[in-house]
């Protein structure tokens, strides 16, 4: 197995069509089905699925994939640190993210870039995940951490973990001293919610509905900095990733059941987008990010 067989491959799984992947390699389709068709009986499984009019990848191939694009960013920001300093690399990457994940974790990975690639500029948009959707789709974006696109056929989405929305609550709340809160029990409670445009409303009202309870939404947020500081004021609830709340003496943070609310965050990138070596390199850094729980 060589080099140029992975990169092969990583083109074609990016793109799903041979005839842009060889393009993009500058070879024949015929050069790269070749190339392909030796990894393939190198490793003893299929990789794509051509048949029909689109190409798909095989459980094989999705597998491979997962293990290998780590090390070809890390081979591309090798070479491309022996060529240019880190300091001399310019560029800007454009990033879109959902409140929760701007609170913390996305300037977190933002920093961790810009003290390695201090030439680099980052634009962060703060949107509801349709409005991601759609900027991914138009080129205005080009990555952004969110949520499983539904019907993106057109888009890569790669999860990055599964967490637990929970309720917070400041200090002196009734239920600030309980370990756990069912749903239900939030009939009839005073809450600060995000705007139902977001996702993450919709599953909360899912929930709701399905364990029966109607609480008093006296506040719709589009932003979760906001609502952690008004219900720090006030006697109100929220729903939040734990990951989204720092540690703090004024608030509670309690495990929500009967349902837990869970939804899994991940990246999301157009498929056949040229991704640039440093842009690799900053999705990595947010997967590490939360692989740690930041």
């Amino acid at each position: 197995m060589e080099l140029r067989h992975l990169r092969y491959f990583d083109a074609v799984a990016e793109t799903l069509n041979f005839t842009r992947a060889a393009e993009r390699l500058h070879v024949t389709q015929s050069t790269l089905s070749h190339q392909i068709k030796q990894l393939e009986e190198e490793l003893g499984a299929a990789l794509f699925d051509r048949g029909g009019k689109h190409v798909r990848m095989t459980e094989a191939g999705e597998i491979l994939r997962s293990h290998m694009t780590p090390a070809l960013e890390q081979i591309d920001l090798g070479l491309q640190a022996l060529r240019t300093p880190a300091v001399a690399i310019t560029g800007s990457i454009r990033l879109g993210t959902t409140p929760s994940f701007n609170t913390r974790m996305v300037p977190q990975c933002v920093a961790t870039l810009l003290n390695q690639y201090p030439g680099m500029a980052v634009t962060v948009e703060e949107l509801a995940a349709g409005q991601i959707l759609k900027r991914l789709r138009s080129g205005h974006l080009d990555i952004a951490v969110s949520y499983p696109p539904g019907d993106g056929g057109d888009l890569w989405f790669e999860p990055l973990y599964n967490e637990e929305l929970r309720l917070v609550v400041g200090i002196h709340h009734p239920l600030a001293k309980r370990r756990r809160v069912r749903m239900v029990e939030l009939h009839g409670v005073r809450m600060a919610l995000l705007h139902p445009q977001f996702l993450t409303r919709k599953l909360l009202d899912d929930c709701f509905h399905q364990a029966g309870a109607k609480p008093i939404v006296v506040a719709q947020m589009n932003s979760v900095a906001p609502m952690i500081a008004l219900i720090r004021q006030t006697d109100l609830a929220g729903i939040i990733t734990e990951t989204a709340v720092a540690p703090s003496a004024d608030l509670r943070v309690i495990p929500l059941e009967d349902p837990t609310p869970i939804r899994t965050p991940g990246l999301l990138w157009p498929k056949g987008a040229t991704r640039s070596p440093v842009l690799k390199h900053f999705a990595e850094i947010i997967r590490r990010a939360a692989g740690t729980g930041a």
